[in-house]
């Protein structure tokens, strides 16, 4: 279970680059119910996206050239700079090198050999999102990638990641853990093949949700897509794929209840 304890190579922070902020964070505003909050005139039109006046996740404008509109999750490390080196090392790539998020913490911006784009948090003020685990809040985060197999060992090597594969029809499913702690208490999402209909490899965050076809009708009304319809998932929960107004793709999940107990 993912939690604001935030241990090494776990998901501590996630971010949406858009084409215009301001609409998307009304988007989200009408589907989680969050609500905006500059990070100040310096930060260049980046903010915080709030779920009862915690930072549930943040949006920002595209900085990269050519960059479509997609979440970005962050994994928290002791070093950015090593991990960095430690993600070419494995046949990744630096996108970003490491540098200062003013006394925050420290930031670089990776791809891995698949090419799904993720990014590495080395906390100063900030240790990561507020809230995470509950509805509207971050809740899992899951990579999708042509080799299930290669994509773990990647991650494994660069952050010391632990997996236990799970029983899906017709596909690998690899649930993920940091490198301590107890294995199934501490998982916080999954490696599965690349799903149909053209989706390149990336990381997509699953927001927690006791209502996910209310979350799908909300987010059609806003302008939304859907990309997979709300399923029952037999031993996960309810599950459904949507894409916000400018393409940006995120799930949302209710779990089982004796998962939730």
């Amino acid at each position: 279970m993912l939690t604001t304890d935030f241990p090494a190579g776990s998901p501590c922070w996630i971010d949406l680059g858009s084409p215009d902020p301001a609409a998307a964070a009304t988007f989200y505003g009408a589907v989680f119910g969050w609500t905006f909050q500059s990070a100040g005139p310096e930060a260049g039109g980046y903010g915080f996206l709030q779920l009862d006046g915690k930072t549930a996740a943040a949006v920002g404008p595209l900085t990269e050239e050519g960059a479509h509109s997609a979440w970005t999750t962050y994994f928290r490390t002791p070093d950015a700079e090593t991990t960095a080196a430690a993600v070419q090392k494995a046949g990744g790539s630096v996108r970003v090198p490491a540098f200062d998020v003013m006394d925050a913490g420290r930031m670089a911006q990776l791809t891995d050999p698949q090419g799904a784009q993720f990014a590495v948090w080395q906390p100063g003020t900030v240790t990561g999102l507020d809230v995470v685990s509950e509805d509207g809040a971050l809740i899992w985060a899951e990579l999708h990638t042509g080799d299930v197999e290669g994509g773990f060992d990647f991650y494994r090597t660069v952050f010391g990641w632990r997996s236990e594969d799970f029983p899906a029809p017709g596909m690998t499913y690899k649930v993920l853990s940091p490198a301590e702690g107890d294995l199934r208490a501490t998982s916080f999402g999954g490696v599965a093949p690349v799903l149909d209909g053209g989706q390149p490899p990336a990381w997509t965050p699953y927001f927690g949700s006791s209502e996910v076809d209310a979350v799908v009708t909300r987010a059609v009304a806003a302008g939304g897509t859907v990309l997979m319809p709300a399923a029952d998932i037999p031993e996960v929960g309810r599950i459904a794929w949507l894409a916000d107004p400018f393409g940006a793709p995120f799930a949302v999940i209710k779990g089982e209840p004796r998962q939730d107990a």
